[in-house]
């Protein structure tokens, strides 16, 4: 099925040029449409589409206007929801709460083009006009909303997303394997109701009694009545994210309701994946959208190229657990090179594969050899606290990759911009990639997240100490020094993350002092659901350990947080005072080479500090203007200005 401009129809005058009578399935998306395997609602349509089913796309609709849910009529087998490639409440706000300005996948980067918690909201506009269709959700919203979970918008603990959303059946994860498990029971006559059987989904019911070999998580209500349940919740669910070693996971509702997850789907083979990634998508936004600008997304991955998923690097800040799993999956170097094949040939590429990666671009297998057969381990992490013993380290089938495409005709350049592991690119004892990578896959920076240098502050974010990030530096400078190049490192930073406190954020400071760094942009914690930061933000407690850790949560301490990784900015100049006040650090306000700041207390016409307790030139002596007292007056200005 597809149209003349190889597109998935998205009115009924498409459907009809198509001759079908009735679409069997109906995507709703909070995205416009965008066919390019970056997209989720492509990949899915795409799939279901290889399989035989026919799909129509609904992109953005008017959730004020029923009717705007029926403009394809309604599908045969169900329609399926999803949010887009954001959640939506990460879409719309910044971690301030403020609502963003502009919106990235909407034609024109327009903001308010989709509702808060759209799945929900299109649920529910669904289940209003078609009572009894099947309703499938799916997607990273409802994936991390599977369960009761922390919602930070509205500083509430909510229930299921399948429950809120009146929907049948959830797919979490990636869904390409349940996605297809679905529509063939549903094409082969079984009931919605009945589908208890399919990994990676979540369903609701009233019996469990054929339930075996399950987990019992704390009751809804108990964990409203006691947080501290909660992160003993999530810590099960967290121990059971891996399709080979997790259990069913059974959480009760009032009114002997049950939420259960199913085992997750297993990771896709590197066939599946190329077959996935094989598919015919026009790597473009629908033309319906030029009119209005395109879609900005786009141009974020338009020359880009995955080339794998899932990631064991275990940030406690990251989500890709809950959604991708912790075992890598990848293409293969033909799937790859056929992709960066197609990208050569379109008239707007000027010779630069912008990206090759995914998660964590140098990861290319599992981390060791037992993960297919046992699945990774439940109670510990393969890089952090310290590498397991069992860590497989090994750069040569990525660089081969990156070998390949840079040789590729007509490419001048293959950047590495998706992120670089570096404590698991230190542990490699063959330099080869590492000179390589600094050598040709690096545009004048190299962006990496030590996040903090704090160890206690790392050890809450699940990121190694602050020694291996020092030691990866100087390496690469000496990289640098030795090719006769200069390219910098760009740190990513985070402020308020549970574990840091106005001291820690005082000694990020001083490190960026001394390091010379002066970062542009600074990520506040964001707490979003399903990650075990986000638990610890909520419950106060490491869900891990269930021992207390601090969480700044007043917007006052958090702006100075983040004021003081940026404590160069005159505008911050108030907040960094402040905070280095509070914690008795006044001996970084001063004119010392390590001093932060400078005192700034502005008197009279020459902007002289009253701190610096240097007398303004006397009347007199002004209206003398003799050469003495104008040079007098000039130095002193000049040291006042920290010159």
């Amino acid at each position: 099925m597809s149209l003349a401009n190889g597109f998935l129809p998205m009115t009924m005058e498409e459907v009809q040029e198509l001759g079908i009578q009735q679409l069997d399935f109906i995507y709703v998306t909070g995205d416009a449409y965008v066919d390019h395997p970056s997209f989720g609602a492509a990949i899915i349509t795409r799939v279901l589409q290889a399989n035989g089913y026919y799909v129509g796309i609904i992109s953005q609709p008017d959730w004020k206007n029923d009717e705007s849910i029926a403009v394809l009529g309604m599908p045969r087998l169900g329609f399926l929801v999803s949010s887009g490639n954001m959640d939506s409440m990460v879409n719309h706000y910044y971690v301030s709460k403020k609502h963003r300005e502009t919106d990235a996948y909407t034609p024109g980067g327009t903001a308010y083009k989709r509702p808060d918690h759209a799945t929900v909201v299109y649920s529910n506009l669904i289940r209003k006009k078609y009572k009894n269709i099947p309703i499938i959700i799916g997607g990273i919203e409802a994936s991390l909303r599977r369960m009761a979970h922390y919602d930070y918008w509205s500083d509430s603990f909510k229930r299921s997303i399948l429950l809120d959303s009146q929907a049948d059946i959830l797919s979490y994860g990636m869904g390409e394997r349940s996605i297809i498990e679905i529509a063939d029971a549903l094409n082969s006559g079984i009931s919605v109701k009945d589908l208890s059987f399919i990994a990676g989904t979540v369903y609701k019911t009233r019996d469990i009694s054929n339930l075996y070999d399950y987990k019992l998580l704390p009751s809804y209500d108990d964990m409203v009545a006691d947080r501290l349940l909660y992160a003993k919740s999530f810590q099960i669910q967290y121990c059971n994210t891996d399709s080979f070693n997790g259990n069913t996971l059974v959480e009760p509702y009032p009114n002997g309701l049950y939420i259960v997850q199913n085992i997750p789907q297993k990771p896709l083979s590197t066939q599946e994946m190329d077959d996935v990634y094989a598919l015919p998508y026009q790597r473009a936004y629908h033309p319906s959208y030029e009119v209005q600008g395109g879609v900005p997304a786009i141009s974020e991955v338009r020359f880009s190229l995955i080339s794998n998923r899932g990631c064991f690097g275990g940030c406690n800040f990251c989500a890709l657990t809950f959604h991708q799993g912790r075992t890598v999956q990848v293409r293969s170097h033909e799937s790859i090179i056929e992709e960066a094949k197609q990208i050569i040939q379109d008239k707007d590429f000027k010779g630069y594969i912008h990206d090759v990666g995914g998660p964590t671009a140098n990861f290319r297998q599992p981390s060791c050899s037992k993960q297919l057969q046992v699945g990774v381990c439940k109670h510990r992490q393969c890089l952090c606290p310290q590498p397991c013993p069992n860590l497989e380290v090994d750069h040569s089938n990525y660089l081969s990759l990156l070998r390949k495409l840079r040789n590729l005709p007509n490419v001048k350049k293959v950047f590495v911009r998706s992120g670089i592991r570096f404590d698991y690119l230190m542990l490699d004892k063959d330099d080869t990639f590492f000179r390589e990578l600094v050598e040709y896959h690096i545009s004048g920076q190299l962006k990496v997240a030590p996040e903090h240098i704090c160890n206690a502050v790392l050890a809450k974010m699940g990121k190694p100490d602050n020694v291996v990030y020092k030691s990866f530096t100087d390496k690469y400078r000496r990289l640098n020094q030795k090719i006769g190049k200069n390219q910098f490192l760009v740190p990513y930073l985070m402020s308020s993350h549970p574990g840091s406190t106005l001291k820690e954020a005082v000694a990020l400071a001083e490190y960026l002092r001394d390091g010379g760094y002066m970062p542009e942009q600074v990520q506040d914690f964001y707490p979003t659901p399903s990650t075990i930061s986000t638990v610890m933000y909520y419950t106060g407690v490491d869900p891990a350990t269930m021992k207390s850790v601090y969480v700044c949560k007043n917007p006052h301490e958090k702006a100075m947080q983040r004021a003081l990784i940026q404590y160069r900015n005159p505008k911050n100049y108030g907040l960094v005072r402040e905070a280095l006040k509070l914690v008795g650090r006044e001996d970084l306000i001063g004119f010392d080479k390590k001093c932060l700041i400078k005192p700034r207390k502005i008197v009279g016409e020459y902007g002289l500090k009253k701190e610096c307790k240097i007398a303004r030139p006397k009347e007199s002596a002004q209206k003398t203007k003799s050469k003495k007292t104008i040079r007098n007056v000039h130095k002193t200005k000049n040291f006042a200005r920290g010159h």
